[in-house]
């Protein structure tokens, strides 16, 4: 199903591995760093009222 990449076929997986790692490791950071924001809103709405 993959294309024919001859000599680049190397190079291309490489650059297709690390986007794909940089992009899942983007998604985690977010998410944690979401879930952090969350929290302190929650601890400020709480002492606000």
């Amino acid at each position: 199903m993959l294309p024919e990449l001859g000599k680049y076929a190397g190079t291309v997986l490489a650059a297709y591995g690390t986007s794909a790692v940089l992009l899942i490791g983007l998604v985690l950071l977010s998410l944690r760093r979401s879930r952090v924001v969350r929290r302190q809103l929650e601890r400020i709405e709480r002492e606000r009222h």
